[in-house]
């Protein structure tokens, strides 16, 4: 698991419009808060993304970008931003590849079967590219509020 006072795993993917995003474009810009989700149109997932987009602003004002990960490909993004009212930027890592980097992947046992589970993670990393919060296995709701004020602590 990542710890913070460490460099941010650096990653390229694409959104929900298959543009690509990657970390390095907001380093010395944009703090960042990074949040893996399971699943696009769960319940949790909607509520997270949702209450994220509501308080964009917010994060906007403080020279804050949040990015959505999770394994769903772009059309599903799209379809779920669209849908949902999502205004905040969703991306796809359709095999897991920053999923592991930041260890948001476990496996679990389900109906007897191994599998890779994505655990509901979040990452606040500053400026220069350095994590100033981690947190894994994270309830969704109240998340953005929770995440705001670590946001807003930081030095600009």
């Amino acid at each position: 698991m990542l710890q913070p006072g460490k460099p941010a795993p650096a990653f390229t993917l694409p959104d929900a419009d298959m543009q690509t995003v990657s970390l390095a474009a907001y380093r010395g810009k944009k703090n960042v808060v990074l949040y893996f989700y399971p699943r696009d149109g769960t319940p949790s997932c909607t509520l997270q993304a949702v209450e994220f987009s509501d308080h964009e602003d917010q994060f906007n004002k403080h020279d804050c970008i949040i990015l959505g990960v999770s394994r769903d490909d772009c059309l599903t993004h799209a379809s779920f931003r669209d849908k949902n009212g999502v205004s905040i930027a969703l991306l796809s890592d359709l095999e897991g590849e920053v999923c592991r980097l930041y260890g948001v992947l476990q496996e679990k046992e389900i109906e007897g079967q191994r599998r890779e589970c994505l655990v509901r993670s979040t990452f606040v990393i500053d400026k220069k590219g350095v994590l100033r919060h981690v947190a894994y296995g994270v309830n969704p709701r109240g998340q953005a509020a929770e995440v705001f004020e670590v946001v807003r602590k930081l030095k600009a």
